[in-house]
C-alpha cells in the first residue's frame, strides 16, 4: 500500500481533560436541532437511549457501548455528537468501520446533517493525500477508517499519532468484530486496543453493534475499558430490545433442486425489492443468472465485485431499479435501505446471530417485510470449509515464528508461505494476530519477529471452537424448529431478556408463503441450473519461494509445459449438479471413500461439457490421473470417454516416489511440493503420445488446488503431447 504522504495532520488545541465537552444546559435542544437536520424532519425526536448516549459521551466523556437492533439509529448518535463537538471546537470524529458499503452510506448520511465526512480505505487510495490535506486544514468532521488501516505500518506511523492526539470522538462501529467470540471476528479490530490506550485522557468513545450476545458484550466491554493507564475505565452499556416488529420470518424446507424454481416462481410476489443471500460467490453468480433467465431483474453482488461495480449495484437496489441483489455476506453490516421489503436465504448461515444480522437489513422503515430461509443439503459442507479458515494450531504458529526469527531481515508473506504449511488467507490471519499480540511486527518489506514471548492460548481457542459448534447446532435447531417463535429464538440467542413471541412468523401464525410449486418456469431454470460446465483455469506461474523447499522452479510456467484451460462438471456447492457430485465422492460411516463406476447421470453431464467446450482442436486421446481413493470412478470415466468419443485410451499415469503426498488444505507451495516429481508418463504411453495428431484429454475426479493437473499436464507435454485439456467431475473452487 502506498505511503501516506502529505501535510501533517494538525490537531486542534487539546480540550481540558475533565468536565463537559459541551454546555449541559443547552445540549438537549442543540442535539434535537442536529437530529432534525439529519433526518430532514422538523418533528423528529430521539428514540429511547439515543439522547442518553449523546449525554454520556459529551457531558461525562464516557466510554459507551450501544447494543441496539438494526434500524434503531446508532449512526444518529455519533453524527449528532460529532456536530456538537465540532461546534464546540473539538477535533474530528474517527469512525472505525468494517465495510466499504457501510462507509458510503455513512458519508451520505453525514452530509445530510451538514457533517463533512471522508474515508481512508483500500478503495480510495488515490484520494488519501487530499483527505490528509483537508484534515490538516480542519475541514474534516468525520474520518471513516477501515480496520485494516490500523494494521498498516504507514498509517500507524504517519497518520495515527496525530489523529489520536487531536481526536474529538472515537467510534467503533460493528463492535462485535472486536471479539473472537463473535460471529464475524476480524483480527484487525484488535488494533483498537492500542488506539484506545493512546487517546488523551477524557476522550469519549462510542462502540455500537446490533449482534452481540452476553459473552461478546463482556469481551467488548473489557477491551473498551483499556486506557493509557491500563484497564479500568468504566464503560456505560445501553442495551435495548432486539425485536423487529416489521419482520415476518419463515423457514421453507424443500428438496434441494426445488428451491431455485420456487424462488423464481414467487420472487415477484415478495414485497418491494430485497436481497437474496447465498453462501458462496459461485452460488450468487449462478442464482442471479438463473433468476434473470426466468425474467427477474436481479444482479449478483459479492466480495469479488470491484468497488465501482459495488457502488453501482448498491445504488440500483436503493433506487429500486432491481428486484433483488443476489449477494454473499459482503452486502451485510450497515447497508441501509430503509424500505427493503424482503430477505431470502438460499442456504443457512452457520450462526443464528449472523443470520439475525443479515435479515436485519429488511423492514427498517416499512410496516411489513418478509424473511425466508430455504436451507440446502450443501450448507454444512460450506460451514466446514469456512471453519477450516479459523486460527491455526500451535505447530503452525511455532513454524511461522521460527522462520521469522531465523531470517536475516523482513520476510514478505509470499516468501513466507512456501516455508510454512498454511494457505495465504490463514497465514495472513495468523500474522495479524501475532502482530497485535506483539510477537511479530509488520514493516516495510514484510514481517519480522520481535523476540517477545508468545503463548498459544489453547484453552481459549478450544472454547472458541466449542462456541462455533454450539452456534452451528443452534442454526440446525432454528431450521428444524416448529415449536418456538422464530424471532424469539433469534433474540434469545442474542441474550435479549425481553424476547417474546412475535405472533407473525410461520411458527406463531402458520406458513405465510406458498409451499408448493406449480412448475412455471421450471424448464428454463432446469436449463440454467443443470447446465454443466465450469472453467478450470490453467496455472500459469509457479508459487513464490519454491527453491526454499527443494523444488527448483520459479516465475511463469513455460508455454510448452502448460495445460490449457480445463473443465469440470460443476462445483461441489452448486445448486444444480452439486448433489450428484457429493454422492459420487461420498464416504461411508467410517470415513472411507465410496467407489464405483461413474453413473449414467454424471457421464451424461460430462459428455455435454465436452460438446460445449469450444476447444480450438478436438482431443484425440484420453489419459487419467491414478486415483487411490476412487479408482473405479476414474477408470470408468476414462474408458467410457474413450469408447464414446472414439479417443485412443492411453491408460493412466504412473505414481512415482510413492505418489502425491499430502491432502486437502495447505498453501499453494506446499500443495505443489506434494505432487512434484510424483507423477510420470509410462514409457508405453510416451511412445503412443509421440504419434498423436491432436490434444490429450487428462481426466481426474476432483480438482482442488489444480497443482496435480498442472504437474500431470507438464509431464505429458514434456513427453510430446501437443496440448493437454484437463477434465474433472468436480471442483472445489
Amino acid at each position: 500500500m502506498p505511503a501516506a504522504t502529505g501535510p501533517a495532520v494538525a490537531p486542534p488545541p487539546a480540550p481540558p481533560a475533565e468536565g463537559p465537552l459541551v454546555d449541559p444546559a443547552t445540549l438537549d435542544d442543540d442535539a434535537r436541532q442536529v437530529l432534525r437536520r439529519l433526518t430532514a424532519r422538523e418533528d423528529a425526536v430521539f428514540r429511547e437511549d439515543q439522547l442518553e448516549a449523546v449525554r454520556a459521551l459529551l457531558v461525562d466523556r464516557a466510554r459507551v457501548l450501544v447494543v441496539q437492533r438494526t434500524g434503531w439509529g446508532k449512526s444518529a448518535v455519533y453524527f449528532v455528537a460529532t456536530a456538537l463537538l465540532r461546534a464546540a471546537g473539538a477535533g474530528p470524529t474517527v469512525i472505525v468501520s468494517p465495510l466499504l458499503s457501510l462507509m458510503r452510506n455513512q458519508v451520505e448520511a453525514a452530509a445530510r446533517a451538514g457533517v463533512r465526512a471522508h474515508t481512508v480505505n483500500s478503495g480510495n487510495v488515490t484520494e488519501w493525500q487530499e483527505v490528509r490535506a483537508r484534515l490538516a486544514a480542519g475541514e474534516v468532521d468525520v474520518l471513516l477508517v477501515s480496520p485494516e488501516r490500523l494494521n498498516n505500518p504507514d498509517f500507524r506511523e504517519s497518520w495515527l499519532p496525530e489523529l489520536a492526539r487531536g481526536i474529538g470522538l472515537l467510534v467503533v462501529d460493528e463492535a462485535h468484530c472486536v471479539s473472537d467470540w463473535g460471529h464475524d471476528f476480524r483480527p484487525d479490530y484488535r488494533r483498537i486496543r492500542d488506539l484506545l490506550a493512546s487517546l488523551p485522557q477524557g476522550t469519549p468513545v462510542l462502540a455500537t453493534t446490533a449482534t452481540a450476545n452476553a459473552r461478546v458484550v463482556t469481551d467488548v466491554t473489557e477491551q473498551l475499558a483499556v486506557s493509557a493507564d491500563g484497564p479500568g475505565r468504566e464503560v456505560v452499556t445501553l442495551r435495548g430490545p432486539l425485536g423487529r416488529d416489521s419482520l415476518r420470518l419463515g423457514v421453507l424446507q424443500l428438496a434441494g433442486p426445488d428451491r431455485l424454481p420456487w424462488l423464481a416462481e414467487h420472487l415477484g410476489d415478495l414485497p418491494g425489492s430485497g436481497i437474496v443471500y447465498t453462501l458462496t460467490v459461485a452460488q450468487a453468480t449462478d442464482v442471479a443468472e438463473a433468476l434473470r433467465a426466468a425474467g427477474h431483474e436481479v444482479r449478483a453482488y459479492s466480495g469479488r465485485s470491484d468497488t465501482d461495480e459495488r457502488v453501482e449495484l448498491e445504488r440500483a437496489l436503493l433506487d429500486n431499479r432491481v428486484k433483488a441483489l443476489v449477494a454473499t455476506s459482503a452486502l451485510g453490516m450497515g447497508f441501509d435501505k430503509p424500505d427493503l421489503g424482503f430477505v431470502v436465504h438460499l442456504g443457512a448461515p452457520d450462526s443464528p446471530i449472523a443470520y439475525y444480522q443479515q435479515v436485519g437489513r429488511a423492514g427498517r422503515a416499512v410496516e411489513h417485510a418478509d424473511v425466508l430461509l430455504l436451507p440446502g443439503p450443501e450448507d454444512e459442507q460450506i460451514w466446514e470449509w469456512f471453519a477450516s479458515m479459523s486460527f491455526p494450531g500451535p505447530h503452525s504458529v511455532e513454524r511461522v515464528l521460527g522462520v521469522l526469527a531465523s531470517a536475516p531481515g523482513p520476510v514478505s508473506t509470499p516468501a513466507l508461505e512456501p516455508r510454512v504449511e498454511l494457505r495465504r488467507n490463514k497465514l495472513e490471519l495468523l500474522l495479524k494476530v501475532l502482530d497485535v499480540d506483539g510477537a511479530v511486527r509488520r514493516v516495510r518489506g514484510g514481517w519480522v519477529a520481535t523476540g517477545e514471548e508468545w503463548h498459544y492460548e489453547s484453552a481459549r481457542y478450544a472454547r472458541v471452537e466449542a462456541a462455533r459448534a454450539d452456534e452451528q447446532q443452534a442454526m440446525r435447531d432454528y431450521v428444524a424448529g416448529t415449536a418456538v417463535c422464530r424471532m424469539r429464538f433469534l433474540r434469545e440467542r442474542l441474550d435479549d431478556p425481553t424476547a417474546t413471541d412475535c405472533g407473525r412468523c410461520d411458527v406463531c401464525a402458520g406458513p405465510w408463503y406458498p409451499t408448493t410449486l406449480s412448475g412455471a418456469g421450471r424448464d428454463v431454470l432446469e436449463e440454467v441450473v443443470r447446465r454443466p460446465g465450469v472453467v478450470v483455469e490453467a496455472r500459469t506461474s509457479w508459487p513464490t519461494g519454491m527453491g526454499s523447499i527443494g523444488v527448483d522452479v520459479k516465475g511463469r510456467i513455460p508455454e510448452a509445459e502448460r495445460a490449457q484451460d480445463g473443465r469440470a462438471v460443476a462445483r461441489f456447492t452448486d445448486l444444480g449438479w452439486g448433489a450428484a457430485l457429493r454422492r459420487a465422492t461420498a464416504r461411508d460411516e467410517e470415513g472411507r471413500p465410496v467407489d464405483g463406476p461413474v453413473t449414467d447421470e454424471l457421464f451424461g453431464a460430462v459428455t455435454r461439457v465436452l460438446r460445449e467446450w469450444g476447444w480450438a482442436e478436438r482431443p484425440v486421446a484420453v489419459v487419467s490421473v491414478p486415483s487411490r481413493a476412487r479408482p473405479q470412478l476414474v477408470v470408468s470415466l476414462r474408458t467410457r470417454l474413450a469408447e464414446v468419443g472414439r479417443l485412443q485410451d492411453l491408460g493412466e499415469l504412473e505414481l512415482r516416489h510413492g505418489g502425491p503426498s499430502g491432502g486437502a488444505g495447505g498453501n499453494s507451495a506446499v500443495r505443489l511440493a506434494g505432487v512434484w516429481e510424483r507423477l510420470g508418463v509410462p514409457a508405453s504411453t510416451a511412445a503412443s503420445i509421440d504419434g498423436l495428431s491432436g490434444p490429450v484429454l487428462l481426466v481426474d475426479d476432483v480438482v482442488d488446488s489444480r497443482w496435480t493437473l498442472t504437474v500431470a499436464a507438464r509431464e505429458l507435454r514434456l513427453a510430446g503431447a501437443r496440448a493437454v485439456l484437463p477434465l474433472a467431475l468436480g471442483t472445489a473452487g
